[in-house]
């Protein structure tokens, strides 16, 4: 099962990448646990200094803008192989 972080205090663009993680992840029938972490301790421990973020499985795939789709389902399909 992926793990799926979306890093923000829940503004709309937090939001945004909320939604697109779980759109992408249902296209793609993937199980995954889709996560809100709106510490700003947690969030600067994964180096992130502007939101949102997006981690995948602990790794950090974007932050300080909203990623396309396609970019989501990329590191989607990266991430369980």
């Amino acid at each position: 099962m992926l793990k799926i972080k979306v890093l923000g205090p829940g503004c709309a663009n937090c939001k945004r990448v909320e939604q697109i993680a779980h759109r992408e992840v249902e296209k793609l029938g993937m199980a995954a646990e889709i996560e809100k972490v709106t510490d700003y301790g947690q969030i600067m421990a994964y180096g992130v200094m502007s939101t949102p973020g997006l981690v995948v499985n602990e790794k950090v795939v974007a932050y300080g803008r909203i990623p396309t789709n396609q970019e989501v389902t990329n590191w989607l399909i990266a991430a369980q192989n």
